[in-house]
């Protein structure tokens, strides 16, 4: 068995939608939250700024630790890897240069692809992992607790 650290952020904007990332992998298609693995030698904070740069182009800012998972949840994609999700709440630091595809999947501009959706629209079922559809309950939860 081995881990398999992940990180990812929840990226919200003034309009309450938050940033979805249309990914393929294996000839499957999902929907999930920027971010990605952990690599040798790095820290989880550093990896979090890493697959910013890699996927968006760009940096976090107001980056804060919002949820690490303390239950086993085993990898749709390696069955011998045992996950460790680790989520922080962050904002772009350049919104205004992020390209956007315009429907789902649209890898117009290459893979992933992201896109804004309301918060309030977002369903479990638009998501692909069981990790972040309880990270969409969560961030709801704490939305309306404000």
């Amino acid at each position: 068995m081995n881990f398999n650290i992940r990180v990812y952020a929840l990226i919200t904007n003034e309009k309450e939608e938050i940033l979805l990332a249309d990914e393929e992998y294996l000839g499957k298609r999902f929907t999930k939250f920027p971010g990605g693995g952990l690599e040798w030698g790095e820290g989880i904070y550093d990896a979090l700024q890493r697959e910013a740069q890699e996927e968006l182009h760009q940096g976090l800012t107001h980056a804060k630790h919002f949820y690490t998972t303390d239950f086993f949840q085993q990898s749709s994609f390696k069955k011998t890897d045992q996950l460790i999700s680790v989520y922080y709440t962050a904002e772009l630091s350049k919104p205004e240069d992020l390209l956007l595809g315009e429907f789902p999947f649209d890898f117009t501009h290459g893979k992933p692809s992201f896109r804004w959706v309301k918060i309030s629209e977002l369903r479990r079922e638009d998501l692909k992992f069981p990790i972040d559809k309880l990270m969409l309950e969560k961030l709801k939860k704490s939305i309306s607790d404000l």
